[in-house]
């Protein structure tokens, strides 16, 4: 692949890392009651928590946005995506909660985490790394 069409897809993964965590994010403001509901049952403070995870979400995603803090910036999102996926795991025990989305829905959610890590590790990491 050439350097062109390699920075390119960096490029594209990041925009793809920032809608992702920008929409999102905003979801945990406007779905609140929804996004509490899903928590798992041993995480204190439900509400908060995902008032927290909107606010990493977004601030990790415009982050991205400053490349002095790209680096960093990605490896939180990283973190924060490994910090939330009991949730789809929560979600997968208890399928019979979330028939409306079907098991395709809650396995593929699940089922994306690696991806959208890879995606995040790839398109933010230090150009010398490559």
């Amino acid at each position: 692949m050439s350097p062109a069409t390699h920075s390119a897809w960096r490029m594209w993964g990041r925009v793809l890392v920032v809608v992702w965590f920008v929409v999102g994010g905003i979801g945990h403001f406007v779905l609140t009651n929804m996004f509490t509901s899903v928590v798992p049952p041993y995480v204190p403070f439900p509400r908060e928590m995902v008032y927290l995870t909107g606010v990493c979400e977004i601030a990790g995603a415009l982050a991205l946005l400053y490349k002095p803090w790209r680096h960093i910036a990605g490896w939180c999102l990283i973190a924060l995506t490994i910090c939330v996926t009991p949730v789809h795991i929560q979600m997968l025990i208890e399928a019979d909660k979330y028939q409306s989305l079907g098991p395709a829905v809650l396995w593929g959610r699940l089922l994306f985490q690696p991806i959208l890590i890879w995606i995040i590790w790839a398109s933010t990491r230090r150009r010398d790394a490559v």
